[in-house]
């Protein structure tokens, strides 16, 4: 794990079903929104090494479904289908799992995520990640799968990434 995976910073969650990644990227949240929302682009940094995205299939708007496949080092593909409730360009991504496509629901929600791109000045962002789960059990389950080591490394892609597009 690399130092900055090991000191993102972890605000308070606002409720016992919530975890929180936040950390300052020196990248504009210009650049980070894109590499959220461009398929080619979250398909070079969503998965913590070794695991791999393949594939990523993104509408980006409010309704709109999107699907990225994670890929484990042994060959097991993980899908994450999900549904935009919210897109503010640049500043804001709501997105959830409680529904596969259009407003199918899925057959076991587990999140909704909420990102933010604050300028933080100097042409970095303040960047925060919130895991909302359904239930206490979820965020548990979340938290022993690795989401604070896991979100760390994928955030420290995610920012490299970012530094040089």
């Amino acid at each position: 794990m690399t130092a900055e995976a090991q000191t993102a910073k972890t605000a308070a969650p606002a409720d016992e079903r919530d975890l929180v990644l936040t950390r300052i990227i020196d990248a504009p949240r210009e650049k980070l929104f894109r590499c959220w929302t461009e398929a080619e682009l979250i398909k070079q940094w969503f998965a913590p090494l070794p695991y791999t995205t393949p594939f990523a299939e993104l509408d980006v708007r409010p309704g709109g479904s999107s699907l990225i496949v994670m890929r484990s080092p042994d060959g097991v593909d993980m899908p994450n289908p999900f549904v935009y409730l919210e897109v503010v360009k640049n500043e804001r991504l709501v997105g959830t799992d409680a529904y596969t496509r259009a407003w199918e629901p899925s057959a076991k929600p587990f999140m909704t995520l909420i990102l933010t791109f604050e300028d933080a000045g100097d042409g970095k962002t303040l960047y925060t990640a919130r895991a909302l789960h359904w239930t206490v059990a979820d965020r548990e389950a979340h938290e022993k799968m690795g989401f604070h080591v896991g979100w760390g490394i994928c955030t420290d892609q995610l920012a490299a990434l970012a530094a040089k597009i």
